[in-house]
C-alpha cells in the first residue's frame, strides 16, 4: 500500500500596488511629483501665437496651485510642424531632462499638441515609461503609466496622423490651385531684389536690384560664378539670406531665376512625404506652371536668355568662365588653336611682367610660329581694331540694323514649337484613354501593350524635337542680344578711344587670333572682323 502523501497548503499573500506618489526613505512623508507641461502651436498667426501665450499661462499657474507637484519647468514650442519632433527644440529638451532624472510627471493639451506621427509619439511615451515618467493628455484624459495607455494612444495618434495627412492635402491643393491661377509668391526672405507688394505681388526693391544687374553684368563680362562671389563679399554686400560670405551657387542661383525677366516657374518641386517634408526636385512627377509676365522684370529678356546660351556653353565647354583676367579664354593661336594663357616673367624682379602665349606652343610634332604677347601690345591691338570700327561706323550701323531681325528671326521655330506642343497635347490625352480603356475593359494586352508603346514612341519624337527648337531658338536669342548691345555700345561712342577700355572690350570682343609676326584678327560681337597688321 503507497505511503500518504502530505498535503501542502497553498498561501496567498497580497503585495498591495506602489502609490504612483513616491515615499521618503524611512518616513511617511510623500514627495512632490516634479511635474512640467508642453504646449505648441504650429503657426504664426495671431490667433494660434494668442493660443500659444494662453497656454503657457494656463499650465504654469495650473502646476504652481497643486500642492502635491513641483513645478519643473515649462516647455512650448512655437512655429514648429507637429508631425516631427526632429525640429522642436523645447520638445527636445524636455525629453532629455525627463531621461536625466528631472522630470516624473508631464501634462499636455492633447496627442495632437504632443505629436502627429503614431511613431514619433509611441517611440517617445515608451522611452519616458521605461524611466518611469508618465504623460497626461489631457483631453483624451490617458495617463501613459495607465493600463489601456498605450492602446488609446496608438488609436489617438492615428487618427491626429490622419489629420495632419487631410490637412497637408488641403494645403498642397491649395497651392497648386493658386499656381494654376498664375498667383506667383517668393521666399522674399531670402530672395534678393523683390518684397512683397501691397497687392500681394513681387514689388522691385531698387537697392537690391542693382546688384543682381551687377551679377549679370560681370557674368557677361567673362567673370565666373566663383569670382563674382568673392567681389561681393570684398565689397560687403550681403546674400540673400543676409550673410557675409557669398558663395558660387548662389550666384548661379540668381542668374538662371527666370523669375528676374519677369516670369515664374511655378512647382520646381514637392513634398515627397507630409510626415518628413521632404522635397524632391520636379522632374515631371507633377505638373508644373510657367507665368509670363507675372511680375515686374528687374533683367531685360534678351539678357537673361543671352546669360543662359552663356552659361549653356560654359557648362557644355566644361568652363564656368573666361574669367580671372579679361584677356582669359578670348584669345587662341593661329597657328593650332588652342588658347593663349598668362605667364609671368621675372616674378621677384622688378622687371616682373605679364606675358601671354599660345599653351600648345611646346607640345605635340610641330611647334607654334606664334609669338608672345604683353598686356599692353594686346591693349593696344584692341583700341586700333575698335577704331577701325568706328571708322566705318555708319556702314556697321545701318548694315546690321537691317539684317540682325533676319539673322535672329524665330517666328518660324515659334510656329514650329506650337505645332509640335499641340502634338505632345493630343499623344498625352491618346495615352490616357489607352491606359483607362485597359484598366476597364478587357483588352488583348498585346494589342493594348503596341498601342501603348505606338503612342510613347510618337510623344518622345515630338518632345525631344522642341529640345531641339529651344536650343536654337535660345541661341538666335542670344546672338540677337549680343548684335544689339554691341550696337547699342557702338552708337554711343561719338569718337575715337584713346585707352584701353576694359568694359568695352567685354561686350564688343568675341575673340581674337594671334598670327606669326603679332599680326591679330579681332572678330566682334556683331561677326565684323578686324585686322590688326603686324607690329614688326
Amino acid at each position: 500500500m503507497p505511503a500518504k502523501t502530505a498535503t501542502i497548503e497553498k498561501r496567498v499573500r497580497y503585495i498591495p500596488a506602489v502609490d504612483n506618489l513616491a515615499r521618503v526613505p524611512f518616513s511617511t512623508e510623500y514627495v512632490k511629483r516634479r511635474t512640467a507641461a508642453y504646449a505648441r502651436v504650429s503657426t504664426d498667426e495671431e490667433e494660434q501665437l494668442n493660443s500659444y501665450e494662453a497656454q503657457v499661462q494656463y499650465y504654469t499657474e495650473y502646476i504652481q496651485s497643486n500642492d502635491e507637484w513641483e513645478f519643473a519647468g515649462m516647455y512650448a514650442d512655437k512655429d514648429r510642424s507637429g508631425t516631427t519632433t526632429k525640429r522642436r527644440d523645447d520638445f527636445n529638451r524636455m525629453i532629455k531632462d525627463a531621461q536625466e532624472g528631472k522630470i516624473d510627471f508631464i501634462i499636455t493639451k492633447s496627442v495632437s499638441r504632443f505629436a502627429r506621427n503614431t511613431v514619433d509619439t509611441l517611440t517617445t511615451v515608451r522611452q519616458l515609461k521605461e524611466k518611469g515618467v508618465e504623460v497626461y493628455f489631457e483631453k483624451e484624459n490617458i495617463y501613459t503609466l495607465d493600463s489601456k495607455g498605450e492602446l488609446l494612444i496608438t488609436i489617438m495618434s492615428s487618427l491626429a496622423q490622419e489629420e495632419s495627412r487631410s490637412i497637408s492635402e488641403n494645403v498642397t491643393w491649395g497651392q497648386r490651385k493658386r499656381m494654376a491661377d498664375g498667383k506667383v509668391s517668393l521666399p522674399y526672405k531670402q530672395f534678393l531684389g523683390y518684397e512683397k507688394g501691397k497687392d500681394g505681388l513681387p514689388k522691385i526693391v531698387d537697392a537690391e536690384a542693382k546688384i543682381v544687374r551687377r551679377i549679370y553684368r560681370l557674368f557677361l563680362y567673362g567673370k565666373a560664378p566663383a569670382t563674382i562671389a568673392a567681389l561681393l563679399t570684398v565689397d560687403g554686400i550681403p546674400t540673400p539670406s543676409g550673410k557675409q560670405e557669398w558663395r558660387a551657387q548662389t550666384v548661379i542661383s540668381i542668374l538662371t531665376n527666370e523669375k528676374y525677366k519677369g516670369d515664374a516657374l511655378l512647382q520646381k518641386s514637392y513634398t515627397v512625404d507630409f510626415l518628413t517634408k521632404k522635397k524632391k526636385v520636379n522632374e515631371g512627377e507633377v505638373p508644373q506652371y510657367y507665368v509670363e509676365q507675372s511680375h515686374p522684370a528687374i533683367i531685360e529678356r534678351e539678357i537673361f536668355d543671352l546669360v543662359q546660351q552663356e552659361w549653356k556653353q560654359r557648362k557644355a565647354s566644361g568652363k564656368q568662365s573666361s574669367s580671372v583676367h579679361p584677356f582669359s579664354g578670348r584669345i587662341f593661336c593661329g597657328d593650332c588653336g588652342d588658347g593663349y594663357g598668362s605667364k609671368i616673367w621675372h616674378s621677384n624682379s622688378k622687371y616682373r611682367r605679364e606675358v601671354w602665349s599660345c599653351n600648345g606652343k611646346h607640345y605635340g610634332g610641330k611647334k607654334c610660329q606664334t609669338p608672345r604677347l604683353t598686356n599692353e601690345e594686346i591693349q593696344t591691338a584692341f583700341v586700333n581694331a575698335f577704331n577701325g570700327l568706328i571708322d566705318h561706323k555708319t556702314e556697321i550701323m545701318k548694315a546690321y540694323g537691317e539684317i540682325c531681325g533676319i539673322l535672329t528671326d524665330t517666328a518660324a521655330i515659334d510656329a514650329e514649337r506650337e505645332e509640335l506642343q499641340r502634338e505632345c497635347d493630343v499623344v498625352m490625352e491618346l495615352l490616357r484613354k489607352c491606359i483607362e480603356e485597359n484598366a476597364h475593359t478587357s483588352l488583348n494586352q498585346d494589342e493594348y501593350r503596341q498601342r501603348y508603346e505606338g503612342y510613347t514612341a510618337r510623344f518622345e519624337t515630338a518632345r525631344n524635337k522642341l529640345v531641339e527648337l529651344d536650343a536654337e531658338r535660345l541661341a538666335r536669342i542670344a546672338k540677337r542680344a549680343n548684335i544689339t548691345l554691341f550696337l547699342e555700345t557702338l552708337e554711343q561712342r561719338d569718337g575715337l578711344i584713346s585707352a584701353f577700355d576694359e568694359e568695352l572690350w567685354y561686350i564688343t570682343v568675341e575673340n581674337v587670333k594671334v598670327y606669326d609676326g603679332k599680326r591679330l584678327i579681332f572678330t566682334f560681337k556683331n561677326g565684323v572682323t578686324v585686322e590688326v597688321p603686324s607690329t614688326k
